[in-house]
């Protein structure tokens, strides 16, 4: 049996996510606990985690020396999480599975918050994200916020040592590490779209590299396959940066797959919002739709990139 080795960021998440696609394989497949190795990766945006990542390079910075041990065979697969992907991916790289999807809702962690109720226009929350502070800004105006990152067990301590009424994350993050009982608040998707991607963990591969292609198949979740073609297609087509403020979320039932996607223009002032439903097997068209319907919608107020 040939060795394999699985590359990720060296994060409590990135290695619980390690972990499931371990497990996945172990389980799938005739391979056995020694035949699998594990290779932690520092990335820039872990070096950097003090900057905003719009002036390091964008997201791209999660995954860029990931995917150089890839291209160099120090590793065989390598784990992300999918909304710190770019929509391009490199060309002699391939995401050979996707895991199915984790819970894609967003949530806020606070000890006094605990509806959208209690959301008052007094708060200070912290946030990684603008699409995460301009939907709330939908929900109240007056809330302000203090920008972070990090690791998720960074952020939680900072909620106390910052005076914060609380944080959002996502709640996949959470959950896989076991701190779901921390969470005060689920922010339902019809308050707060997701961002593309989200709570779905991707495992990349070689092109070239057929044996682990075909050992990624044995845990590849079609129907979440098909809601990431239709959701990165939809980012692909805005173009757009790391500060682009867009949500996306597919779901599948019965085959159907339905594109949820919200659009801000690049002042944070308006938003534009997009839903078109369709078959699953055509995702990939379903959501260049959608992004070309957004794109028609925002006009000169949201240029690509």
């Amino acid at each position: 049996m040939k060795k394999i080795t699985i590359g990720a960021r060296g994060s409590l998440l990135s290695q619980a996510y390690v972990g499931k696609v371990k497990q996945l394989i172990l389980k799938n497949t005739d391979m056995s606990d020694k035949d699998i190795a594990v290779k932690s990766i520092t990335t820039t945006g872990d070096i950097y985690n003090k900057k905003k990542l719009s002036e390091i390079g964008g997201k791209k910075l999660f995954c860029k020396e990931i995917e150089e041990e890839l291209l160099e065979n120090n590793i065989d697969i390598a784990v992300h999480s999918l909304k710190d992907m770019e929509a391009e991916e490199h060309q002699e790289l391939m995401i050979g599975a996707y895991l199915k999807r984790n819970d894609p809702r967003d949530v806020l962690l606070s000890g006094k918050i605990k509806n959208l109720k209690e959301l008052n226009s007094n708060l200070i929350i912290g946030s990684s994200s603008r699409r995460r502070e301009l939907q709330l800004k939908k929900i109240n105006k007056g809330i302000s916020f203090v920008r972070m990152r990090g690791n998720i067990d960074t952020r939680i301590n900072k909620i106390g040592k910052e005076n914060l009424d609380g944080i959002i994350l996502a709640a996949a993050g959470v959950k896989s590490l076991n701190l779901e009982h921390k969470i005060s608040l689920f922010f339902e998707i019809k308050d707060m779209i997701p961002a593309v991607g989200q709570g779905i963990i991707a495992a990349q591969c070689r092109k070239k590299d057929k044996y682990i292609q075909n050992i990624l198949k044995t845990i590849n979740d079609e129907d979440t396959a098909s809601c990431a073609s239709a959701e990165r297609s939809m980012l692909k087509t805005l173009g757009g940066d790391c500060e682009t403020a867009v949500g996306g979320l597919a779901v599948i039932v019965n085959k159907n797959l339905n594109l949820t996607a919200e659009l801000y223009s690049d002042d944070g002032s308006e938003y534009y919002n997009c839903e078109i439903k369709g078959k699953d097997i055509d995702a990939f068209k379903i959501g260049k739709d959608v992004g070309e319907k957004l794109l028609n919608l925002a006009g000169n107020k949201f240029k690509k990139k």
